[in-house]
């Protein structure tokens, strides 16, 4: 009787891992370009989508997007703008650019801290600022930490 409830997970297990394969999304992240200078990095890069819906239609997609802003790591001022915003960052920290007063943290516009250590900081936290590591991605991570830096003039 285990074995036929064994053989069963088996078999379930191996119907599960085809039809995954067969609807999942590939993305396949290309650099298109690239140039750096004394003042800032931009790249391009185009993303290829490829997926199979349920009903068995491949479909294709390109995308292109250019990041900028004097990030050497590739964060984006302009997407950690809407990160700041959007995962309350103001309600702690004060920042002028975007238009918050917080109390808790220190004023970044102050303080302005080198992108390294906004990096860590979110990353990580320290004190009453909570770890972020498992709510943003590295990118993520990284586009906000460029639009502090960006925001409070040390970019």
């Amino acid at each position: 009787m285990i074995l036929i409830v064994l053989g069963l997970l088996a078999v379930a297990a191996f119907v599960g891992w085809i039809a995954g394969r067969a609807t999942r999304e590939e993305t396949t992240t290309v650099t298109v370009g690239s140039t750096s200078s004394t003042t800032g990095t931009t790249s391009t890069l185009e993303t290829m989508t490829t997926g199979t819906t349920s009903s068995g239609t491949t479909s294709t997609g390109t995308t292109g997007t250019t990041t900028g802003g004097g990030s050497p790591d590739g964060g984006d001022p302009e997407a950690g703008k809407g990160i700041f915003a959007n995962y309350g960052c103001g309600s702690c920290q004060s920042l002028e650019a975007a238009g918050t007063s917080g109390n808790i943290g220190p004023n970044l516009d102050e303080a302005k801290p080198s992108l390294s250590l906004v990096v860590a900081r979110v990353t990580n936290g320290k004190g009453a600022m909570p770890s972020f590591k498992d709510t943003l991605c590295d990118k993520q991570i990284r586009d906000v930490a460029a639009y502090v830096v960006d925001s409070t003039g040390r970019g």
